[in-house]
């Protein structure tokens, strides 16, 4: 697939995402709601509907569309999963957690508002992810919706996101030894990526050897994902990135980069680049977009 065809596409499902987004976290109060607080919604949208690539959604939506799944289920479970990544944002960047004032070349939730709205909009985007997994526009079959909860709960939780934070935090205290620092990574980053791509296979119905196999390609994408993370934050600058650069080094957190350093790490990721094509390769073109997002990860500028 060409850069070009790569980048319009990516784009087009990025503006679905967007719209389902901005439908989903409008003022008025849903079935079984009493209200919707204007300012706290405002504040959600701001966590939210700010330009992201829309790198996750693409993940479930591509692996959906590889295994046949229904695209408007793919959309809302998409849709979902940036909820619970946009939550893990805006409370990442609480002056408690990384302390950051710029998200995506904007004020970050709190700077905008305020400390609690922030913790607040957090709250709110990670219970109403639940909430259009398991609402009836979501026409999935209810063995599948509970899958997918479940599977999303493991992802975000202590066994996952949430833990991930907590090892992060541990790590500005004392030096991770290597083996740390990748289970961090798997748990902080990988863990929301791993369910991108698995979700596709969920809610597409899939036989256990497609799961298993898209599960692996999210696993080496998140592993991709957190390495150019960490280098670019070694290399580019704030104004590139949309958030403060070097902000590891300055906080004396190990990063598999600033151990092995730059060479290695490109090294690395084309490593695990071949992986995941190896991975894709019983599915060929088919496969292409996901190839395409999977080089992205490892070659991108912010």
């Amino acid at each position: 697939m060409g850069e070009d065809d790569f980048l319009e596409r990516l784009g087009r499902q990025a503006a679905s995402v967007e719209r389902m987004l901005g439908e989903l976290l409008s003022d008025a109060p849903r079935s079984d709601e009493t209200a919707r607080p204007a300012r706290l919604v405002a504040a959600m949208r701001h966590g939210v509907l700010n330009g992201g690539k829309r790198m996750r959604p693409a993940l479930v939506i591509e692996s959906a569309a590889l295994l046949g799944g229904d695209a408007e289920a793919a959309l809302r479970v998409a849709a979902a999963l940036e909820c619970v990544h946009c939550y893990s944002l805006i409370h990442d960047d609480l002056p408690a957690m990384d302390d950051d004032d710029m998200r995506r070349g904007q004020p970050t939730v709190h700077r905008k508002f305020d400390e609690a709205t922030a913790i607040l909009a957090g709250d709110g985007l990670l219970t109403y992810a639940f909430d259009i997994l398991a609402a009836p526009e979501t026409k999935l079959p209810p063995a599948v919706k509970m899958e997918l909860v479940l599977a999303l709960a493991r992802a975000a939780g202590p066994g996952g996101m949430a833990g991930g934070q907590a090892l992060d935090l541990e790590a500005e205290r004392r030096a991770l030894a290597e083996d740390e620092i990748v289970e961090l990574q798997r748990m902080k980053t990988g863990a929301l990526i791993r369910f991108g791509c698995e979700a596709g296979a969920i809610l597409a119905g899939a036989a256990p050897e497609q799961r298993a196999r898209l599960r692996r390609f999210g696993e080496i994408v998140g592993l991709a994902f957190q390495l150019r993370d960490d280098l670019l934050d070694l290399t580019a600058d704030s104004a590139t990135l949309g958030k403060a650069a070097g902000k590891d080094a300055g906080r004396g957190k190990k990063t598999l980069p600033s151990i092995h350093g730059i060479a290695w790490t490109r090294a690395r990721l084309a490593g695990l680049i071949e992986e995941a094509n190896a991975l894709l390769a019983p599915h060929g073109e088919k496969a292409a977009m996901l190839a395409a997002l999977a080089d992205y990860v490892a070659t991108r500028k912010n």
